[in-house]
């Protein structure tokens, strides 16, 4: 066995559930909702003991590093399958955020060894505006108009008592 063993990896989204991609990353990109929320699963096996397992990924928009993030996974012993879930981070928005984005993830140990990669291609897309929509309903009759209150029965005169 390897010393390390890249076996799955999902992508779990609020709007569309989870979704297996495949390890080679070859296909058509993976299309997400701007603004939507994921969230990355890794699953993998080592085959001998690994200290300060790293996972490195960059994502390029536009031919351009837009980021990279260093997320620290820990130590393994041999064995597995292990699996791992990545913070959740929402997508940007708006038109100019749209487009395909590629992301390369790279494990490493605590000496800095690549112990494997990985590669995928995402487009984000556009989503239009969705207003509420109102039921439809019979028209409600408009209040009767205010008129002023009458006073109150009086009670009592300014000398005293009002005779009954």
């Amino acid at each position: 066995m390897t010393p390390f063993e890249l076996t799955r990896v999902s992508l779990a989204q609020e709007e569309r559930g989870t979704a297996v991609l495949p390890l080679d990353g070859d296909g058509d990109p993976v299309e997400l909702p701007e603004g939507g929320t994921i969230s990355i699963a890794l699953a993998f096996r080592v085959g001998e003991a690994v200290e300060g397992l790293v996972f490195e990924e960059t994502r390029r928009y536009a031919g351009r590093v837009i980021g990279t993030t260093r997320t620290t996974l820990g130590g393994y012993r041999a064995g597995g399958p292990y699996e791992v879930h990545l913070p959740p981070e929402r997508l940007p928005v708006g038109r100019g955020n749209c487009g395909v984005y590629e992301v390369a993830g790279r494990f490493t140990d605590a000496t800095g060894r690549v112990l494997g990669r990985e590669h995928h291609r995402f487009r984000i897309v556009h989503q239009p505006v969705r207003h509420p929509v109102r039921p439809a309903g019979p028209e409600r009759a408009a209040p009767p108009p205010r008129t002023p209150a009458a006073p109150p029965p009086a009670t009592e005169a300014p000398d005293g008592p009002v005779p009954a």
